[in-house]
């Protein structure tokens, strides 16, 4: 591969043990034990740009990352030796050379992410680091009726937690979908079911205000009305916030 070209790569990782993806000082994260490994293999230090900063505990199925590359790898014997480098706890899982204005975030069109809820009593000791163990009943009619509600454009900031500096919280969500079975975990658990989210963006926890949201009207504990309410508020967003390790970044796509 000719010396400083762009490449786009697509990661997986188990986000149990990061501070989420945004390098902070001091802290272990994605982004920053990336670029640690890149830096190895390019001999210099390699900057990256994530498509979204999933926070500590969230996973990623088909989280995106770009920069500018300038060793003298090719891409497939790259993608084996950052692999090897940061495996278990992130696999790459594709990279290839783009046209140099991509940028991971600001080339993006729309996201996916997939919320996992585990009805049971107890953890199931497989499962419990990818998904939301809650011990109640759930309606889950009252989920798919309230799930509807959201989806096409509106301002999300009543679901937009404090720390978040967007300029604006419109955003458009395409589909919302709640499907049976986890996105990871043991073959045979059971009372597992996901909430799978498509939108043209996410403002700060959103996925997790609108889960927790959700399952607080579902289990009788709030009235359906506040989701309605919520949808009309200014931020940041006052409600429960569903755990972050429940939560999966699946998917980013582009125009290309």
């Amino acid at each position: 591969m000719p010396m400083e070209q762009t490449i786009k790569a697509v990661v997986r990782y188990d986000g149990t043990d990061f501070s989420g993806w945004q390098v902070q000082p001091g802290r272990r994260t994605v982004q920053g034990v990336i670029e640690e490994a890149l830096e190895r293999i390019a001999g210099q230090p390699v900057r990256i740009a994530g498509a979204g900063r999933t926070d500590a505990g969230v996973h990623a199925l088909g989280q995106v990352f770009s920069c500018r590359w300038p060793g003298p790898k090719q891409p497939e014997e790259l993608r084996r030796s950052l692999s090897q480098l940061l495996g278990p706890e992130i696999r790459v899982e594709s990279i290839g050379v783009v046209p140099d204005d991509f940028h991971a975030q600001r080339s993006a069109a729309s996201k996916r992410y997939a919320y996992v809820i585990c009805q049971s009593a107890e953890p199931d000791p497989f499962l419990d680091k990818y998904a939301w163990t809650v011990p109640w009943e759930i309606d889950r009619g009252t989920v798919v009726k309230l799930t509807d509600k959201i989806v096409g454009q509106h301002d999300f900031a009543g679901f937009c937690s404090s720390g978040s500096s967007v300029e604006t919280t419109s955003r458009t969500i395409y589909s919302v979908d709640v499907y049976d079975g986890a996105v990871l975990g043991p073959m045979d658990a059971e009372g597992v079911w996901r909430i799978e989210f498509h939108g043209n963006g996410f403002l700060y926890k959103m996925v997790r205000n609108l889960v927790g949201t959700i399952i607080d009207i579902a289990r009788g504990q709030t009235p359906e009305s506040r989701l309605d309410e919520l949808l009309h508020a200014p931020a940041p967003y006052h409600g429960f916030t569903a755990p972050a390790k429940g939560l999966f970044l699946t998917g980013v796509e582009y125009g290309e």
